[in-house]
């Protein structure tokens, strides 16, 4: 057992001996690697940092910049609704205008047709009425009294 201890022991020597370039050589490359590793996976994050910001500012300008569109929009909205609300009062107002014109006129046109069948009545009525109480002696009487008044 001691023989195997000592076998033991000088295997393990030789090997840390040898092996000690080795494995130092090899632990070496590989915390290289792993450094440039990290080191690129900061670098990468970086950059997709900047590039999220750059993207947030974008998206921020283009919500800016909508919220502006539609603020916009509503003021013409209620500026071409107030024109056209505008627009049907000044046109019902004409409408009443031209209608009460229109009634007018109907009214007078009644009116003077009016007169005239009235005019036309009363001078019929005259003449059957003079018609009955003149004969040609009284007609020549008033004739002669009409003369006399003017003064001939």
């Amino acid at each position: 057992m001691e023989a195997n201890v000592i076998n033991l022991a000088i295997a393990i020597g030789i090997l840390v001996y040898f092996g000690r370039g080795f494995l130092s050589n090899t632990l070496g490359k590989r915390s290289e690697a792993i450094e440039k590793a990290l080191s690129e996976a900061a670098r990468k994050q970086a950059e997709t940092a900047k590039l999220l910001a750059a993207e947030q500012e974008k998206l921020k300008n283009a919500q800016a910049e909508a919220a502006q569109i539609v603020a916009a929009a509503d003021g013409d909205a209620k500026r071409a609704s107030d024109l056209i609300l505008q627009a049907g009062a000044e046109e019902v107002a004409r409408m009443k205008e031209t209608a009460a014109a229109d009634l007018g006129n109907e009214e007078a046109k009644v009116m003077r047709e009016l007169r005239v069948r009235i005019a036309e009545l009363a001078m019929q009525k005259a003449q059957s009425d003079m018609s009955g109480r003149l004969n040609d002696d009284s007609q020549q009487r008033l004739i002669d009294r009409s003369i006399s008044g003017i003064g001939g």
